[in-house]
């Protein structure tokens, strides 16, 4: 009986490779960034980045504490940042930006050969 219920919630489940297919793409632009541009690794660092007004994008894992999440929005907010909330937890933030720590968030300083900071705000 197991079998065929598993069976069953992989067939419901299917429509979701769009989002699979954006969240590659963001790793790929990711990687890019992280090879040739700037950017702040975790959530004091970003912090700090917003308040001074250095940031282009902020990434925050969808684990991260809503508080803190909130925190973050509100600085972007007054900064005039884009925030993307990354479809995966921080251990996944953190392999997509090639480390082998966990990142909460991050944000992007210069986008040096990537093109991140504009297909992302045509996405949204």
């Amino acid at each position: 009986y197991t079998y065929s219920l598993a069976i069953a919630d992989t067939q419901n489940m299917a429509p979701a490779k769009k989002s699979k297919k954006s969240v590659e793409n963001l790793n790929s632009r990711l990687q890019l960034v992280m090879k040739s541009g700037k950017v702040a690794l975790g959530y004091k660092t970003s912090l700090k980045t917003l308040r001074s007004n250095k940031s282009k994008l902020v990434l925050i894992a969808n684990n991260t504490p809503p508080l803190r999440k909130s925190e973050v929005e509100y600085y972007a907010m007054l900064s005039k940042c884009q925030v993307i909330h990354y479809n995966g937890s921080n251990v996944d933030l953190g392999t997509a930006c090639g480390k082998y720590f966990r990142v909460s968030m991050l944000t992007v300083i210069d986008a040096g050969d990537s093109d991140i900071i504009r297909n992302t705000a045509d996405a949204s």
